[in-house]
């Protein structure tokens, strides 16, 4: 008997997707505890590319149950879409999906908000897919849940509350209102596809434990993007750290074994906010096409930089985190020189993790590296690996104090070194 959570320890995108792919073969659950279709976990299957908004991502392999958490906020037609992706790979058996009744649905109201919010000056860098405005519903206690597709005449009745909560905002953003009745309909068109699948989580996740089951939880985003451990107010807006995956799913503390942080070998982000080591220019530009560092749900260019070690280490704290993922270390391949920032220096102080204002403000302290030229994708051991791309990962396991259980060499599910199973 095994749960485990799988976080982002940077700001999201660190391949997190690939990585619950690659360990979900031996999973008998996988779930999704929080955020919705702002995530897109991107993996690699023979050669295919498939992307996954809102379902876990393990739903590639026949054998996990596939379950969205009460934590989630769930774009309808975004599920429908993704059900009949599996349904058309034969994986959507009798039993293999369930969703919390208790889940949030994301609305054409929602969508409206996010987008006028993202055109005016106190933009932030959002998806623009509903997220915050439907988590603001939850907490004003006006949202609509999973579970209300059952009822369509209080879903109806809601989804016109909640329109006109948000009237006075939409209309100061320039904005017009939309019909309540076109907004719930739209939601009500997909409740047949959905209601087959919506059950009690919480209690199919206790009884998958008490019979000594697998599970794996799936965090969506990274912990630099946490509401409240992450650099506020250029965050999500749900908890992504190991602790939202307990709120999120329904288990108790006591109940998860091991957490799994995931890093690449260097640190992108997407959208405003601070970013200590960016690379600006030609080596920003070169270490971005050679990533692929482009949004897997809006198609944003990411930006990209060096390794940053106060961000892992703050991961490492917050998480529990007992072991990392090391993904992208291809990617590094070529490069002559390789830094890693190792502190900061605030207001002529140095700085071991980033602080909770000001992190605009530091300045990156790097520890040089030399780089390799070597193909590493076709390595299956540490041994495989060229001696300085070994001396980078246990440098990073050094400075971070964790071991890397798993490192990634190449996009597909077959490109990776498993030096510690997580299961264990």
């Amino acid at each position: 008997m095994t749960t485990l959570v799988i976080v982002g320890a940077q700001w999201g995108d660190e391949g997190k997707g690939k990585i619950v792919d690659r360990l979900a073969e031996e999973a008998d659950a996988v779930v999704r505890f929080g955020g919705g279709a702002n995530a897109g976990h991107t993996l690699v299957v023979g050669g295919e590319k498939v992307v996954f908004h809102l379902v876990p991502s393990g739903a590639l392999h026949a054998r996990p149950r596939c379950i969205l958490g009460p934590g989630m906020v769930i774009d309808p037609q975004v599920l429908v879409k993704e059900l009949d992706v599996m349904r058309g790979r034969g994986l959507l058996t009798e039993d293999r999906v369930l969703v919390s009744e208790r889940a949030h649905l994301v609305t054409g109201a929602h969508f409206l908000v996010d987008g006028l919010r993202e055109q005016g000056p106190n933009a932030i860098g959002t998806t623009k897919r509903g997220i915050g405005p439907c988590y603001q519903d939850r907490a004003a206690r006006r949202g609509v849940r999973v579970a209300d597709l059952a009822h369509p005449d209080e879903l109806r009745a809601k989804v016109a509350g909640l329109i006109e909560a948000w009237r006075p905002t939409i209309e100061a953003l320039g904005g017009e209102p939309p019909s309540a009745v076109q907004v719930a309909d739209a939601v009500l068109g997909c409740a047949d596809a959905i209601l087959p699948y919506v059950g009690d989580t919480t209690d199919a996740l206790h009884r998958l434990r008490d019979a000594g089951k697998r599970i794996l939880l799936e965090g969506a985003q990274g912990t630099m993007l946490d509401l409240d451990h992450g650099t506020y107010p250029f965050v999500t807006s749900s908890s992504v750290t190991a602790g939202g995956a307990c709120t999120g799913s329904g288990l108790g503390p006591t109940h998860i074994d091991r957490v799994l942080g995931i890093s690449k070998a260097y640190t992108t982000r997407v959208g405003d906010g601070p970013f200590p080591t960016e690379m600006h220019g030609e080596d920003g530009e070169a270490l971005r096409q050679a990533g692929g560092e482009f949004g897997a749900t809006t198609g944003r260019p990411r930006r990209c930089g060096w390794l940053d070690i106060p961000v892992l280490r703050h991961a490492a704290r917050v998480n529990g985190l007992s072991e990392l993922a090391f993904t992208k270390l291809d990617v590094l391949s070529g490069m002559e020189t390789l830094k890693l920032c190792v502190a900061y220096e605030l207001d002529g102080e140095r700085v071991d993790a980033p602080p909770s204002v000001g992190l605009e403000r530091v300045t990156p302290i790097y520890e040089e590296l030399p780089g390799w030229s070597e193909d590493v994708t076709a390595a299956r051991s540490v041994e495989a690996l060229p001696a300085k791309a070994r001396a980078y990962v246990e440098r990073v396991e050094q400075l971070v104090g964790i071991p890397a259980s798993i490192l990634s060499v190449g996009p597909d599910r077959a490109e990776t070194i498993e030096r510690l199973d997580p299961w264990r």
